[in-house]
């Protein structure tokens, strides 16, 4: 900023003008950015008469394109209306800064060998532990199916790397994978009872599949009747009390076993304090109402959740997934629950989403509940 935009140095002396970053929010933030009114390489060259070079190299910062707006009338309303041709200008002012940034990086060697070896450091110097399962055997299943190589890797994957994703592609055998990993948990004394979370329509075929491959298994598999009101609560008190190799549930069966009051309640506290202090740092960093108008309803959000708790008339009287006895989890499908809140500066990018689905949270929360037993148990 200094070098390009010849940013007098008395500015940053006293102080007027700087660049932040919050660490929170993962928020950048340009201090001072009209305090150089008089510069032309801001306000035209890198800039322009809307959006000036500070203004513009804070978006970039931030991975937002830059945008101009313009305040009419409407109906006796103040409204924000997009203006096209200024931020096609600016656009274009921003594209430059990009530009000069590339070659102001690379234009000095000490300055280019310091940035490389920090990148190095932060962002390529970890190399992926490569699995091999080779030499599992596989007490209890079938002869007459014999596991490929990357099957074999995959399972040895779940036994030695704890919390894992298997992104196979369709028809790799990824049924076979979970259910092999389960036995082989349960038989090496890492689990004591797995549960199989799968799309509604597809538990009876998932139970069978797992009996095709281990015949001796003792498994629960769970019928739409089970977690009817009537019968929910006898349902986990089975999973509760029985000693299963595997339970299969199907996903919105999952979502009606709740996480202790307590547990939520903790929970749930503990992320608004989280956005709590967040919103304090964008406020201090002076970031955009819009992140903090986001987090504020994010807020919002988790208190009517947590109010929702405390009303007696809601709750079930059901065994908590905490009861259950459950030690391992195995999600079919996972996918499904991509859909949770994540703060991000980036706008209408397709796949980051901005909204968060219960049944995403009430996923994550059990997870983080199964995180703190393995590692107690360790």
């Amino acid at each position: 900023m200094r070098d390009t935009f010849e940013t007098p140095q008395h500015l940053f002396d006293r102080n007027v003008m700087g660049i932040q970053f919050s660490g929170v929010t993962g928020q950048w933030n340009v201090k001072g950015k009209n305090a150089d009114y008089g510069n032309s390489l801001v306000n035209m060259t890198y800039g322009t008469s809307r959006r000036n070079a500070y203004q513009i190299l804070e978006d970039s910062l931030n991975l937002k394109d830059s945008r101009v707006y313009d305040t009419i009338e409407e109906d006796g309303k103040e409204k924000r209306v997009l203006n096209k041709k200024e931020t096609t200008l600016a656009a274009q002012k921003q594209d430059t800064i990009r530009e000069a940034f590339k070659d102001w990086v690379f234009r000095d060697p000490d300055r280019r060998q310091d940035l490389v070896a920090k990148y190095n450091k932060l962002f390529n110097s970890t190399r992926p532990r490569e699995y091999d399962g080779e030499h599992l055997k596989f007490p209890g299943m079938t002869p007459d199916i014999e596991l490929k190589p990357h099957q074999k890797s995959a399972v040895a994957h779940v036994l030695y790397g704890d919390n894992t994703l298997l992104a196979h592609c369709v028809g790799a055998g990824k049924t076979f994978e979970m259910t092999a990993a389960a036995m082989e948990s349960k038989r090496l004394g890492l689990c004591q009872k797995s549960l199989f979370v799968v799309p509604n329509h597809l538990t009876e075929q998932w139970a069978s599949d797992f009996l095709r491959l281990y015949p001796g298994a003792n498994i629960l598999a769970a019928t739409k009747k089970d977690f009817e009101p009537a019968n929910r609560k006898k349902f986990c008190s089975r999973i509760a009390t029985g000693d299963y190799d595997a339970v299969i549930i199907g996903h919105s069966q999952f979502e009606k076993i709740p996480l202790s009051i307590e547990r939520q309640e903790a929970m749930i506290e503990r992320q608004i304090g989280e956005i709590e202090l967040a919103i304090e740092q964008v406020k201090a960093d002076n970031g955009e109402r819009y992140t903090i108008k986001q987090m504020e309803k994010t807020r919002k959000s988790l208190q009517a959740r947590l109010e929702k708790l405390n009303d007696t008339s809601r709750k079930d009287n059901v065994v908590t997934f905490e009861q259950l006895g459950v030690d391992r989890l195995f999600v079919d499908e996972s996918h499904f629950y991509k859909n949770l809140f994540l703060y991000t500066k980036m706008r209408n990018v397709a796949g980051i989403a901005q909204t968060e689905a219960q049944k995403s949270s009430d996923m994550f929360a059990k997870c983080q509940y199964l995180d703190d037993v393995i590692c107690c148990e360790l």
